[in-house]
């Protein structure tokens, strides 16, 4: 089953939901969960939890198979709508991410200079 592109984790889990043919309640009368909180966690007003067995769960009732590009997208969106980076990108260059920050802010990076930066994170990283 191929994912659809998403840009939240709401919309991922409710594609995902649907794309499997069930309902909000009988999603939630087969897997054991709230329909209240899956709603609202579809629509994204309640945040994903970065609970690794919680989302195990979660990936193994919307039938999503560890260590394929759904299962890194569907952990991915959650660390984002939480406002994290990823255990698996995280990397001693992440404590420099606020500098980074802090710098693009008040300062216009051109793109060659931006592009070195990305080659050495890169680089890095290997």
């Amino acid at each position: 089953m191929k994912s659809q592109p998403t840009t939240n984790f709401g919309e991922f889990f409710r594609n995902r939901r649907i794309s499997l043919g069930m309902t909000l309640r009988s999603f939630c009368e087969r897997f054991g969960y709230d329909p209240g909180n899956i709603s609202r966690l579809e629509r994204n007003m309640l945040p994903p939890t970065v609970d690794d067995e919680k989302l195990a769960g979660y990936a193994k009732a919307l039938q999503i198979s560890k260590d394929t590009e759904p299962w890194v997208t569907f952990h991915d969106l959650a660390y984002i709508a939480k406002g994290f980076i990823p255990k698996d990108v995280q990397t001693e260059n992440t404590m420099f991410l606020p500098a980074f920050f802090r710098t693009m802010r008040n300062k216009k990076m051109d793109k060659n200079k931006f592009e070195e930066l990305i080659d050495f994170l890169n680089d890095s990283n290997e």
